[in-house]
């Protein structure tokens, strides 16, 4: 069960899904343009190399 929360993909994906939660009761978190926001994030971390391993091919499984 440990090891269910070592796992990066996990909080990434609970941290993605609170602003959404807050969104469906009506209590706005996110900014009007969080779309390009979120764009140029993903394209600064791509650039990085840190979104794509090519070598591994495991996904969100951490070693």
């Amino acid at each position: 069960m440990k090891e269910k929360f070592k796992n990066y993909g996990l909080w990434v994906s609970i941290f993605a899904f609170i602003p959404l939660l807050l969104q469906s009761f009506n209590i706005n978190v996110l900014p009007e343009n969080y779309i390009e926001v979120t764009n140029s994030l993903l394209g600064i971390l791509v650039l990085g190399g840190i979104l794509s391993n090519p070598n591994s091919g495991t996904g969100y499984i951490d070693k």
